[in-house]
């Protein structure tokens, strides 16, 4: 097992971008959009939790390359039964950053589904309308 050699290939301009929603209660995303959630401002906290964990992508997925990164933007939409989630990352680079995107993705979702899980757990304490779907990779640049 290795990483994937990838000494002899130029720097290139590298873009991905990934998309990614969670299903909530209506009721909790009333809470969202009135940034009335316990735990605080839910959006913006996950959104600087999935800009982190694109940096650190390379320290979770074992054979990823560490990356330096130009930007990782991202972006949230509360819609009528949940939050769509869009993250584009951008570097300079010999290695894609799809996993990168992938992972601000990811880590956005997550930290939505840990600020609100107080409000979208049921009598025994389980989540019958939380879900992540969707996660996938929209588009991919590469420009030499």
């Amino acid at each position: 097992m290795s990483m994937v050699d990838i000494s002899e290939k130029p720097d290139v301009f590298r873009e991905a971008t990934a998309r990614g929603e969670i299903q909530l209660s209506r009721e909790t995303l009333r809470l969202i959009k009135e940034n009335r959630v316990e735990k605080g401002d839910a959006l913006s906290v996950a959104k600087v939790a999935g800009i982190l964990a694109a940096k650190k992508t390379s320290d979770v997925i074992p054979l990823c390359h560490p990356l330096a990164l130009s930007t990782v933007a991202v972006k949230t939409e509360v819609l009528d039964s949940r939050v769509a989630v869009e993250a584009t990352v951008k570097a300079l680079g010999k290695t894609g950053v799809e996993m990168e995107a992938l992972t601000a993705v990811s880590v956005v979702l997550l930290t939505i589904w840990d600020m609100t899980k107080q409000y979208e757990k049921d009598a025994e304490g389980q989540y019958p309308t939380t879900v992540i779907t969707n996660v996938t990779v929209l588009r991919k640049v590469k420009k030499y």
